[in-house]
């Protein structure tokens, strides 16, 4: 009995530890969790084109990042076509459209993919400037229009079949309808282009979630 009350006081508890193998708990190490490549490759991109056109003095942004009305045949006004949404005007104009971006982004490629996050943003890319380039003669530039898509398609988030989010007319109303009268007033960002995104994030929002709900059933 004495024998067992000194084990017991003496570490018996340690020793049963070390005999199973057991010991203090190891150290969790956080790592860095690349969770949305395409939303971090998108920013990484067009900080690159930013710096690139600090760097030219401004020459990057007019032959590769900005589009434009102008002949069809020239190649790279197709490039432009989706190069100018890496392009920005400053680092503000960078900042205003990747804060967006950087938080609704991951949320959007976690629910929906990378594969079709990456569609969104090459649809919503390729849409506005050709659109812009047939009604006007300013040129584009940025990720304006990709930035409210991410918005609007982000109010379905609790989107249910057979219904229309509240969170959806909310934003249209707020976001839709504030650039529809600024594009009443002059102004130096493109009102289309964010009007243009928000349509086709709606619409991409709708097919998205009845596109899961029929591979559900």
């Amino acid at each position: 009995m004495s024998d067992f009350l000194s084990d017991y006081t003496s570490g018996g508890k340690a020793g049963s530890n070390t005999s199973s193998g057991t010991g203090p708990a190891p150290k969790r190490r956080h790592r860095i969790a690349f969770n949305a490549p395409v939303i971090l490759a998108f920013t990484a991109l067009s900080f690159a084109a930013m710096l690139s056109n600090y760097l030219t003095g401004g020459i990057a942004n007019r032959l590769l990042f900005i589009t434009r009305h102008g002949s069809m045949l020239n190649p790279l006004m197709w490039l432009r076509m989706f190069t100018y949404v890496l392009g920005h005007s400053s680092f503000e104009h960078w900042l205003s459209n990747f804060l967006i971006i950087l938080i609704v982004g991951p949320m959007i490629e976690e629910k929906y993919g990378s594969r079709r996050t990456l569609v969104l943003i090459l649809v919503t890319t390729f849409a506005t400037a050709a659109v812009n380039n047939l009604l006007f003669h300013t040129g584009l530039i940025g990720a304006s229009g990709v930035a409210f898509a991410l918005i609007l398609l982000s109010s379905f988030a609790s989107y249910q079949e057979g219904t229309v989010p509240a969170t959806l007319i909310l934003v249209a109303v707020l976001y839709i309808g504030r650039e529809v009268v600024n594009g009443l007033t002059a102004d130096s960002i493109s009102q289309f282009a964010h009007i243009v995104g928000g349509f086709i994030g709606c619409a991409a929002g709708f097919a998205l979630n009845q596109a899961k709900a029929h591979d559900a059933k």
